[in-house]
C-alpha cells in the first residue's frame, strides 16, 4: 500500500496535484524519476556507487540503500511513472526529528546552463550557502506534548540568517522546540543526539575523512539529513541518530580532483554542530 510520507521536509512534495515521493509499510521509499537529464543521472549515480568497489563499507551506510527502479502509480494519479526504489531512512523512528543540510557554497554544476547557474547562484546568494557555505532546506522538530511538532514553512527557512542556523540546529536538539522564537532551546538532548562516539558529530566527522581523500565523485546540491528519534532519547534510549546523504540528480565525476566544494561546506557545518 503505497502512500504519500508523513515525514518529508523538503524537495517535491506530493501535493496540489504535483507528483512527489510515496513509501510503503516495507521500509521502501520511492522517489519519482525527474523527466529531464536529472531524473537519469540520479539513477546512473546509484548504480555506479552501489558497484563502485572503491566505497569503503563504512562509507556505505551514510547513503540510502538503493533497490533499483519500479514503475508504479504516480501520486498525483497520472498513471504509471517510474520510481527510483530506495530505503525509507525514517521508517523505523516513532517521533523522527528531520533536518535536510543542502552542503556546498555554490549548487549547481559545472554542465549546467546559464539559465541554471543564475537561478542557483540567486539562492545561493540569498540564503546562507555562499556564507557559510551550507544551508537549511527543511526541517521538523518534535517538542514536548504541548508544543507539539515545529516544521516551519519554506518561506522562512529561506532567510534564515547565520544567527537563525544557530538557534535551528540548538532546537533540532531541545525539548521545547516550537514556533515561539524568543523562547530559549534547553538543548536537552545535545550530548545523545550530536555527541558521543556513534553521535551526529562523530559521524559527520567520519565523512568529512572520507571526503578529505574521495575523488570518484563531485556532489553538487547534495543534502546532508540528520535524523533521530525523539521517542527514543526522551526515554533514556540511544537516539539511533543517523547522517544520510541524499539528493543525487547533479552529481558528476570528480576525475581525480577533491570536491572542496562539499568538503568545505561539511567542515562549516560541522564547526556549527560543535560549537552547540
Amino acid at each position: 500500500m503505497f502512500k504519500v510520507p508523513d515525514h518529508q521536509v523538503a524537495g517535491h512534495q506530493a501535493c496540489d496535484g504535483m507528483i512527489g515521493p510515496l513509501v510503503d509499510d516495507s521500509g521502501h521509499f520511492y522517489k519519482p524519476l525527474q523527466s529531464d537529464e536529472r531524473g537519469s543521472a540520479e539513477v546512473a549515480f546509484y548504480t555506479s556507487f552501489s558497484s563502485n568497489n572503491k566505497i569503503p563499507n563504512h562509507i556505505r551506510r551514510f547513503f540510502p540503500i538503493f533497490h533499483g527502479t519500479q514503475l508504479i502509480e504516480a501520486s498525483d494519479g497520472s498513471g504509471l511513472h517510474p520510481h527510483l526504489v530506495l530505503q525509507d531512512i525514517v521508517s523505523s523512528c516513532l517521533n523522527p526529528s528531520i533536518m535536510d543540510i543542502k552542503i556546498g557554497s555554490r549548487t549547481w554544476y559545472p554542465e549546467a546552463s546559464e539559465e541554471y547557474i543564475q537561478k542557483c547562484f540567486k539562492k545561493d546568494r540569498e540564503s546562507t550557502s555562499l556564507a557559510l557555505g551550507f544551508r537549511i532546506s527543511g526541517l521538523q522538530v518534535h517538542g514536548s506534548k504541548e508544543s507539539g511538532i515545529w516544521k516551519p514553512d519554506k518561506k522562512l527557512i529561506k532567510n534564515f540568517t547565520a544567527k537563525d542556523v544557530r538557534l535551528v540546529l540548538r532546537k533540532f536538539v531541545s525539548s521545547n522546540a516550537c514556533a515561539d522564537s524568543g523562547m530559549d532551546p534547553d538543548c536537552s538532548f545535545a550530548s545523545t543526539v550530536y555527541g558521543g562516539s556513534a553521535g551526529i558529530l562523530a559521524q559527520l566527522l567520519e565523512l568529512k575523512k572520507w571526503f578529505e581523500d574521495q575523488t570518484i565523485f563531485h556532489f553538487y546540491s547534495c543534502s546532508v539529513l540528520l535524523v533521530y528519534d525523539k521517542e527514543s532519547v526522551s526515554k533514556g534510549r540511544s537516539s539511533s541518530a543517523e547522517v544520510k546523504l541524499v539528493d543525487f540528480a547533479h552529481v558528476v565525476e570528480g576525475k581525480g580532483i577533491i570536491d572542496h566544494n562539499f568538503l568545505g561546506g561539511l567542515c562549516s557545518f560541522i564547526k556549527f554542530i560543535s560549537e552547540i
